[in-house]
């Protein structure tokens, strides 16, 4: 994590992206940490902490955006190209450590894609098959 000046509001945003194991919408965000910060602050610091290559961001169904934390990300190469996937039940949001090749297009350079698989959770196809 590159960021040069950590301050307290900095630290409470990293440190909820540490400890999550799903991705965050930026609504969650702005309303878990109502009271310690303002939502111009929650967007300024999301936005620091992608551009050096913390978090990464993607667009979720109804247009939402969502952040989740980097692997091995740096400032001028995000590596993040990977699928994310959202339980129709639950809402969960997360990323899924699967590779699927981006494929070249004549006279193009794909710099980003968003793959949003949708469907049922481990957790919600195993409470199903309990009842």
């Amino acid at each position: 994590m590159s960021i040069k000046r950590k301050t307290k509001s900095v630290n409470i945003i990293l440190s909820i992206f540490e400890n999550a194991h799903e991705a965050l919408s930026v609504v969650d965000l702005v309303e878990k940490l109502k009271g310690q910060m303002n939502k111009t602050t929650v967007y300024r610091i999301l936005n620091r902490l992608e551009n050096e290559g913390t978090i990464h961001s993607f667009a979720g169904t109804n247009g939402l955006k969502w952040y989740a934390k980097c692997h091995q990300c740096t400032t001028h190469n995000h590596n993040d190209i990977h699928p994310h996937f959202e339980c129709n039940d639950c809402g969960k949001v997360e990323c899924l450590e699967i590779n699927i090749p981006i494929p070249k297009v004549d006279n193009r350079n794909i710099e980003t894609a968003n793959i949003m698989l949708k469907g049922q959770c481990a957790d919600c196809v195993n409470s199903d098959s309990v009842i």
